[in-house]
């Protein structure tokens, strides 16, 4: 309704920015706030001690041998960040066709989980499952003739969970996208006495062009070569799709599921959490991070800024929770001293 004013002109009865006015009005009628308890912070172990080794492709993360991955996990612990996920720079050397290193206990990741487990730290532990860190293809599961077989290589990522529940870990997060290995997991480890371990599945994981600095921080592009994820990774001009594949992991038995990559697949976040309301996370992953970080350095965007905005865009498309390697420096931000 619009009223006219004494001049003639016409006074709108509905001003949207009365709200938007002041500070603490803003902040009252906020539909939605990101607070640290949102952030999960993604981590990278590799061999060695004292070793603090530059991602160059993601200006600000660093590999980390176990002793110095237990001193950064502490620096999030104290922010107040909930969870961090791990994921193993494999020597080369310890690759395989198979990935057997995978079903190691000694190995980097079961190392690494187990000397965060002994420093009492007050933070979740995700391991990712998938047998790219620990092959010589690069590739997420077993390879015959070429091909990545689906019901093969189950047995070695069930196996993989298991090892990875008794270093300790609080989560597995399968990131293999092999079908049916949600189910397979979860029986493997309540038969193993793990049935208190919980279960984030990459439940609609695309075959993204953004994940390129990711593979160069965990060693496996070189291995992965001119191949490719396209018959186990989702095509991104599906949407429906995705619903299909979250169903099916809620079914076999997922505590919670992730989308991934993150903000070129918003609409996908928002169609998962209305249809399932169950725990939804997603993933900002390595190139999200680069692009941003690369205009922040060139002094093109607000670094601080663009990155709580991106954050936030997570939130209001219904994600419960993001993982980010913005974490720690968001919490600052959040959370100032």
């Amino acid at each position: 309704m619009n009223l006219q004013s004494s001049s003639g002109g016409q006074f709108p009865s509905t001003r949207m920015r009365r709200n938007r006015r002041t500070i603490w009005s803003r902040r009252m009628v906020r539909e939605n706030t990101l607070t640290v308890d949102d952030l999960i912070l993604p981590v990278f172990a590799t061999e060695g001690r004292g070793v603090t080794e530059p991602v160059a492709s993601m200006p600000g993360v660093n590999r980390y041998s176990t002793d110095r991955l237990v001193e950064f996990v502490a620096t999030a612990a104290a922010a107040g960040i909930p969870a961090i996920a791990i994921f193993p720079a494999t020597a080369a050397a310890a690759k395989t066709e198979n990935g057997e290193e995978a079903l190691n206990p000694q190995n980097l990741m079961c190392r690494s989980i187990r000397a965060i487990k002994e420093a009492n730290l007050d933070v979740g532990i995700i391991a990712d499952v998938a047998l790219d860190p620990y092959t010589t293809h690069g590739q997420d599961g077993l390879v015959r003739d070429g091909d990545v077989v689906n019901d093969e290589s189950l047995d070695m990522l069930a196996k993989q969970a298991v090892v990875q529940a008794a270093a300790g870990c609080d989560i597995i997060a399968p990131s293999d996208m092999m079908d049916g290995r949600i189910g397979f997991i979860r029986q493997a480890l309540d038969r193993a006495g793990y049935q208190h371990v919980q279960i984030m599945s990459y439940a609609a994981k695309y075959a993204s062009a953004f994940y390129g600095p990711f593979r160069d921080a965990v060693g496996s592009k070189g291995s992965l070569g001119k191949g490719d994820k396209r018959t186990y990774q989702m095509d991104p001009a599906n949407s429906d799709e995705a619903l299909r594949e979250v169903a099916l992991d809620i079914a076999e038995g997922t505590d919670m599921v992730m989308v991934k990559p993150g903000m070129p697949y918003l609409d996908i976040i928002r169609r998962v959490k209305e249809e399932f309301r169950v725990p939804t996370f997603a993933y900002q992953v390595s190139g999200e991070y680069a692009m941003l970080s690369a205009a922040a350095a060139n002094g093109w965007l607000d670094g601080d800024a663009v990155m709580l905005e991106s954050l936030m865009a997570f939130k209001r498309a219904g994600a419960d929770g993001i993982l980010t390697y913005f974490a720690l420096r968001a919490a600052e931000l959040m959370n100032p001293s």
